[in-house]
């Protein structure tokens, strides 16, 4: 587990990099991210992280239906794996990475801390997948007090609906997670070690690890966070294009979308069911060096929807959430350029997939 003194000095760093705003990027304007023009990179680097919630990037690798789509227009395509929405986009603002799968929070804070200049979202991945995991004999909050819970990392997704939970329930923590019930960003794997060890209470936590505490660990469900949000739909990974890249590359950024609507389309099939298990447990281990149990898998794919879906309806309350918890200080209308969808939308009318437009609502084009 981290201790206290990490955990402040990394959230310092954090808070006083939001704080900024994007004042050392702010200078370099907006860039047009049209996607009328031309434009092939030689080269993609995808990030993702080894979670059923990026299910559509683990079996996007293995399958190699990122690379079949990327042939025609001969650009070659590197992944690289990550733990945490945060340090992807720090990838992103330092140009180590063009797009990457990733929960909605750090998306908020890289287009945040860099005035709207370092990314758009481009589409959906995956909804839901969420949930607060806690020793057995707890059934409430309240038998939370004095005890110690765990997040992904310090503004990660899961972090910021904890926070925001917890307040809401009358149990609000500091920027450093002091309160009532304590809260300790730590990495998933770590998470499932000291929950077992008893050296934490539980962990709000996304799948698969979620399912990992449940059967690995002895834990059970006190809240799975879909019954917070309107029809019980949140999303949890969206796909986001370094802006940039989007603006110098879009038939590239259309090949990704046009691989990403496939992935997806395949995993939500159930005749392929099986196929998707064997891809994503493939990838865990080529990601990880470790496959999760069957049970495990059954259980943490049976909490996700796979979907294109980018959910632009739920962008205010995210946005809402992470202000509430000062993690987040831009005012709602300053997300106005968030999204382009018009990719996405281009795509799936090609493909007959529908004819309603996915909305971007006031946060962008499509």
């Amino acid at each position: 587990m981290l201790k206290q003194a990490d955990i402040k000095k990394r959230a310092r760093v954090l808070f006083f990099v939001i704080s900024a705003m994007g004042s050392l990027v702010a200078c370099s304007g907006q860039v047009d991210a049209g996607v009328s023009s031309g434009g092939i990179s030689q080269k993609i680097r995808i990030g993702y992280f080894a979670n059923v919630t990026h299910a559509a990037a683990l079996v996007g690798v293995q399958s190699k239906l990122f690379e079949r789509y990327f042939a025609a227009d001969k650009t070659k395509v590197e992944f690289v794996v990550f733990t945490a929405g945060p340090a992807v986009i720090e990838a992103m603002k330092g140009g180590a990475i063009d797009a990457s799968y990733i929960g909605p929070n750090p998306a908020l804070m890289g287009y945040a801390t860099t005035g709207g200049t370092a990314l758009r979202i481009v589409a959906g991945a995956t909804l839901n997948g969420a949930q607060l995991i806690v020793e057995k004999s707890v059934n409430s909050l309240s038998q939370l007090v004095g005890k110690t819970i765990s997040t992904p990392q310090l503004a990660n997704t899961q972090d910021v609906a904890a926070r925001s939970y917890l307040k809401k329930q009358g149990f609000p923590t500091n920027i450093w997670g002091d309160g009532k019930i304590k809260i300790v960003p730590t990495d998933n794997a770590a998470t499932l070690n000291l929950f077992k060890e008893r050296k934490i209470a539980g962990a709000w936590a996304p799948e698969p690890w979620a399912s990992r505490l449940v059967h690995e660990g002895s834990g059970k469900v006190l809240l799975d966070e879909k019954n917070i949000w309107p029809q019980k739909r949140f999303i949890t990974t969206s796909l986001i294009v370094g802006t940039q890249f989007l603006g110098k590359y879009p038939q590239t950024a259309e090949t990704l979308v046009k691989a990403h609507v496939a992935i997806t389309g395949m995993i939500q099939q159930p005749k392929n069911a099986m196929q998707v298990k064997k891809f994503v447990q493939s990838g865990l281990l080529q990601a990880t060096g470790k496959t999760l149990a069957s049970e495990t898998l059954d259980r943490a794919l049976g909490n996700v929807i796979f979907s294109n879906d980018p959910l632009a309806q739920g962008l205010e309350e995210n946005i809402t959430t992470a202000q509430a918890v000062g993690l987040l200080r831009k005012p709602s209308d300053k997300f106005k350029d968030i999204y382009d969808l018009r990719i996405l939308n281009k795509v799936l009318a090609g493909a007959n997939q529908q004819t309603k437009k996915y909305d971007a609502l006031d946060f962008g084009v499509d």
